[in-house]
């Protein structure tokens, strides 16, 4: 899956994260700014990887703005950015059926 455009998944608000993917230059260029980053910036990391890689994508650029959102809102909230970014709306293969 190749992203086509810049999309948005998520909020600002306590306990979210904010995803913002965009076309990348070659390869996954990862940005984050947690305000957990110490203790689970790790863990962010290679839960983002993991899900581009289940997602198929291996040129993007991403941005998350993480407000201390658990495992799995930042992989829905990847998801979701994703899918926005390929315009498919419809037949989303959601609750871990991505692999």
């Amino acid at each position: 899956m190749d992203i086509k455009k810049s999309a948005v998944a998520g909020t600002l608000e306590s306990s979210d994260c904010q995803v913002t993917v965009e076309p990348g230059d070659g390869g996954i260029d990862f940005s984050l700014d947690s305000v957990v980053i110490h203790q689970y910036g790790n863990q962010i990391r290679s839960l983002t990887y993991d899900t581009l890689n289940d997602l198929g994508i291996s040129n993007v650029r991403i941005s998350i703005v993480d407000k201390g959102a658990l495992d799995c809102t930042i992989r829905a909230r990847i998801e979701g950015a994703v899918f926005r970014s390929v315009g498919q709306y419809d037949k989303l293969p959601w609750g871990g059926a991505i692999r």
